[in-house]
Parts: C-alpha cells; structure tokens; sequence
C-alpha cells in the first residue's frame, strides 16, 4: 500500500525550496520570496487561475506556479497550518487595530 508519505517522498518539485532566514524557511518559488502558500490562497480563495497567478508575478513563470501548487496539494496539512497562523496574526493585528492608518487619514483629510 502507498500511502501519503511515501508519496511525498518520491515527489520531486524542482521550483520549490526552503532557504533559512527567507520567509521564515517556510517553501517558496526558487528564485524569488512568494512562499508556496500565497500562491495556494490565490488558487484556492481567490479562484485566480494559475494565468492569472502569472500576469499578478511577472516574475514567476507558469511552470513554478504548477510545481508550487503540486506542492501544495502534496503537504496540505503544512501549507494550511501555515496560512491559519498567518490569518491568526492578521485577525490580531485588526484587533489591536480596528481602522487603518489610510481609514483615519481619508477621515481626517474631508472634516
């Protein structure tokens, strides 16, 4: 039986890397600092297209962004505990700050 973990193990993805002290070691596109995770919250909750992922990162190439969603979809459970963290610290933020800096200023700048 083959399960998930053998499966990983085979799995080569030649357009994702980890690099300590870059986005927190967290996987990202070789070459560049998108972590393997924005591009899976663009794909999966933002519905963009991996075209679309492209034309938003010129940079990236149609290629990284396949083998970062095969990524993606080979450590799911890696790649959400990291996007759940990241929603935790954004919630915290708009706690610790209800209005924008920009909100305030926008108010500010029509009184």
């Amino acid at each position: 039986m083959v399960t998930t973990r053998m499966l990983e193990r085979k799995i080569k993805h030649p357009y994702v890397t980890r690099k300590k002290g870059v986005r927190g070691g967290k996987p990202i596109v070789q070459g560049t600092r998108i972590k393997v995770a924005q591009i899976a919250i663009e794909y999966e909750r933002m519905g963009w297209t991996p075209d679309e992922i492209v034309q938003a990162h010129p940079h990236l190439t149609l290629p990284q962004v396949h083998d970062a969603l095969s990524y993606y979809y080979s450590h799911l459970d890696e790649i959400n505990a990291d996007i759940r963290a990241s929603d935790r610290v954004v919630e915290a933020i708009r706690k610790q700050h209800p209005r924008s800096v920009l909100e305030d200023k926008r108010v500010h700048a029509f009184e």
